[in-house]
């Protein structure tokens, strides 16, 4: 069954075009003014004219005016339909002026429905070229530094008032998030310490046993765990596992609009989401990294024992090795790398786009950002620690 004149077809069943007028169109022209005329079956894939051919038939310049016109005859669906969405963004990037005032209501809906989406204007911009792309990485990292500083600045106004005890912090959150990112953490701690400390003790045994002195294996792993690799393995692995966490948590907040909710409330973001977080870290940090010193003493005393260095021999030779100095060195280095991870992690969620992908990048940004922290505060620390001689 055909449908009315200007429409197109409405039946259940397909349409035979071999008893239509083939797919055409006409193009008149009077004063500023051309007019294209549609005609015969747009229903089917062959044959039709492609949007070449309509191209070529529309006017050059403005403010020549391109008129749409649908024949009694016409049939059409999506095919046709395509074609003047092209035809329509052609004009529109000519600034031709577009008249479609003469097609069926059907077929201007569909045509102003499609074309209420706007392309990106980057597509259609050719590539920056090299000064340009400098400039705009070096506004993103003044952006950075910036956005940096001023959550920085935030999150000590927000600490000063929980130490004042004038903040909106809750204390079920911080001990909620002690137990996230404390005892749960601790499998995970255990098992790289053993492995690092096993791998400082294989690693010094091939120089020492080449002098005899198989027992300074310990002051080897002692000494590299307490002020080193314990604090630092530690906070790598905090890093991917509670400041991606934290991200993710914040993330995920902004795109259903929590956070918006809280500010809404009167809440500041900062005192009832960040603070609890960083405190949280940075109190459990030290314990973990006292817990991962521990173990990895044990690791490197398991493989002492295959070089003929008993347990009691490996304990006294690395207490004789580290001092109190020792410790609190690697001690301090666990709260500046707590408060770091905290910090990415909760700044990459809380600057977080509304949307799945955007969590996903925040939760990258904070392991990528938080590890970059830790490298850089770890290599200054070891400055600073060997210009005062400690």
């Amino acid at each position: 069954m055909a449908s009315p004149p200007g429409s197109a077809p409405l039946s259940d069943k397909p349409v035979n075009s071999a008893n239509n007028a083939a797919a055409n169109f006409t193009v008149e022209s009077s004063g500023e003014t051309t007019t294209m005329t549609f005609s015969g079956d747009w229903t089917g894939d062959a044959g039709l004219p492609d949007f070449a051919e309509l191209r070529s038939a529309c006017p050059t310049t403005a403010p020549s005016c391109l008129k749409l016109v649908a024949d009694n005859s016409l049939l059409w669906d999506s095919n046709l339909q395509s074609r003047l969405f092209l035809l329509a963004r052609h004009c529109e990037e000519q600034q031709i002026p577009l008249d479609t005032s003469a097609l069926p209501d059907a077929m201007q809906k569909l045509l102003s429905l499609a074309s209420s989406v706007k392309t990106e204007p980057s597509a259609l911009i050719a590539a920056p070229g090299f000064f340009a792309s400098l400039a705009d990485s070096w506004r993103g990292i003044v952006k950075a530094g910036m956005d940096f500083v001023t959550f920085i600045g935030e999150l000590i106004i927000a600490l000063l008032r929980f130490c004042t005890g004038r903040s909106q912090t809750r204390i079920r959150d911080l001990f909620y998030f002690i137990e996230q990112c404390g005892p749960k953490a601790l499998g995970i701690v255990a098992l790289i310490s053993v492995l690092v400390g096993m791998i400082l003790a294989y690693l010094g045994s091939v120089q020492l046993r080449q002098f005899g002195a198989e027992v300074y294996v310990a002051n080897l792993v002692a000494l590299g765990m307490v002020r080193e690799m314990g604090p630092l393995m530690t906070a790598v692995i905090m890093s991917g596992r509670t400041g991606a966490a934290y991200a993710a948590q914040l993330g995920t907040m902004q795109a259903n609009e929590e956070i918006d909710a809280v500010t809404t409330l009167g809440l500041s973001p900062t005192e009832y989401l960040v603070v609890p977080r960083f405190l949280a870290l940075v109190l459990v940090m030290p314990l973990l990294v006292i817990f991962a010193n521990l173990v990895g003493l044990v690791g490197g005393a398991l493989v002492a024992a295959g070089m003929d260095v008993n347990f009691t021999q490996f304990i006294s030779q690395a207490r004789s090795a580290v001092t109190l100095t020792d410790i609190a060195t690697g001690l301090f280095k666990s709260l500046v790398f707590a408060g770091l991870i905290a910090v990415a992690g909760c700044q990459a969620g809380l600057q977080s786009s509304r949307s799945s992908a955007g969590v996903g990048n925040a939760t990258t940004s904070a392991v990528v950002h938080a590890i970059v922290y830790l490298v850089v505060a770890d290599a200054a620390l070891n400055i600073i620690y060997n210009l005062l001689q400690v």
